[in-house]
């Protein structure tokens, strides 16, 4: 297990003034705290921790045991407008220390941060939000860097290089592919896809049986904040696929802790560039 300070463990979310109002519609089962304009904080601060507890950093743990109150009063002293949506990077390092990058995002309805529910449609402005959604052509062997959030990118930064895949403003992702041939996650997002016979009877931790499956962290991928919350609404369950399984033009979900739940269709016949 690597003990080295040469990388960094880090969580995006997003800071959205409008989203403390959408949590309290009817039907919305969204983490505490609901009142906070900051997206699963919670969650975004236990994943952060999980992470220090892996790599042993005894400062980090020590500075992230402290709950999502004295969290969020620190990420409000780096809100640059209180009325606008911000992307915020909170990077930790071996010995606890915390920097928080601020930088612009584009607006979108607050709904979107809410996991899909029949009874809370989705929205989407066009058909051109849609997503295209790739396979890697390479395997990645996984790891703890792939398991939690690191600054050691390199595997998904070739990844996306291998796909065509320029820029973060496009509207495309990569699937990550294990050496066994199953997806462990996407580039930037947790995958969602349409539930094969073979997994389309497990239930979810609320009981229901959903039509979504998503990777399981035995697959290698990383234990994102928005993977957390649509497992424990029922929108999803785990379930291992194999990249042979998908097909081209089938419809999947995506979503990470900036731009919420995201609508996808999986592209194999066509190349990016």
């Amino acid at each position: 297990m690597s003990t080295t300070s040469a990388f960094q463990i880090f969580s995006s979310l997003r800071y959205d003034p409008a989203l403390p109002a959408e949590t309290e519609q009817p039907a919305t089962a969204y983490p505490d705290p609901r009142e906070s304009p900051y997206y699963l904080l919670q969650y975004h601060r236990d994943r952060l921790l999980n992470a220090a507890r892996e790599f042993r950093w005894d400062q980090a743990i020590e500075f992230l045991q402290q709950d999502a109150g004295p969290l969020a009063r620190l990420l409000d002293t780096h809100i640059p407008d209180t009325s606008k949506a911000w992307r915020l990077r909170i990077v930790v390092d071996c010995n606890g220390v915390c920097v928080v990058e601020v930088h612009p995002t584009a607006p979108m309805p607050p709904s979107n941060l809410l996991v899909p529910i029949p009874s809370l449609p989705h929205r989407l402005s066009s058909p051109d939000d849609i997503w295209r959604v790739y396979v890697d052509s390479a395997s990645t062997v996984p790891s703890e860097f792939t398991t939690h959030k690191t600054t050691a990118r390199d595997g998904y930064t070739a990844a996306r290089q291998r796909t065509g895949i320029d820029s973060p403003a496009e509207l495309a992702e990569v699937l990550m592919v294990n050496p066994e041939g199953e997806i462990m996650e996407g580039s930037i997002t947790t995958p969602y896809f349409l539930a094969r016979n073979s997994g389309s009877g497990q239930e979810s931790e609320v009981g229901l049986t959903p039509r979504w499956i998503t990777p399981p962290l035995a697959s290698g991928g990383n234990a994102g904040t928005t993977r957390r919350y649509a497992l424990k609404n029922g929108f999803c369950t785990e379930h291992r696929i194999l990249a042979s399984e998908l097909v081209d033009g089938e419809p999947c979900w995506l979503s990470n802790g900036v731009r919420g739940f995201l609508q996808g269709v999986i592209v194999l016949k066509d190349h990016h560039k």
